[in-house]
């Protein structure tokens, strides 16, 4: 007697719900691919990204520059498909630490803009131009440039 292979609706349906469950709970249990994960495993102390991270091609966990009074992140680096990146996306510093931004020249014009409008640079495209900004106040600030951001051109600073 020959077997019916087909998939009707229902078994469908029970098939994806039993994926989705299992996919649930390997995420609870720590089963996630940690994209955000620096190298202590974690992503930055108690700092979460919620994703903010997810498309940048050359995020691998928050640099620490605490201790250091001025931390410069390069503006137009190699990374998700030209140099389209912040070099490095993400840094960690101690409050009253000023962050220069110092553009390479390459990838057409960038700017610096918070997302939560503390701060925003002009849009320049010549190398050597700087801007900054002093992180006074504990928390994160995360940061694209505009006209990248999906291309995955993203930053954030963690200040403790």
């Amino acid at each position: 007697m020959a077997r019916d292979t087909r998939l009707d609706r229902r078994t469908f349906v029970k098939t994806a719900a039993t994926a989705t469950a299992l996919t649930g709970i390997a995420g609870c249990l720590g089963g996630g691919g940690g994209d955000n994960d620096d190298e202590n495993g974690d992503d930055g102390g108690d700092t979460e990204f919620d994703g903010w991270f997810d498309n940048v091609g050359n995020f691998d966990g928050v640099a620490d520059h605490t201790g250091e009074s001025e931390v410069t992140v390069t503006v137009g680096a190699q990374g998700n498909g030209g140099a389209f990146a912040f070099d490095p996306p993400a840094i960690r510093v101690d409050a009253g630490t000023t962050v220069v931004w110092e553009w390479t020249g390459s990838g057409g014009s960038h700017n610096v803009v918070a997302e939560d409008g503390s701060f925003e640079s002009d849009l320049v495209g010549s190398e050597g131009h700087t801007f900054d900004h002093t992180f006074d106040a504990t928390g994160t600030t995360k940061y694209v440039c505009t006209p990248h951001e999906q291309q995955g051109m993203r930053g954030a600073v963690v200040v403790e």
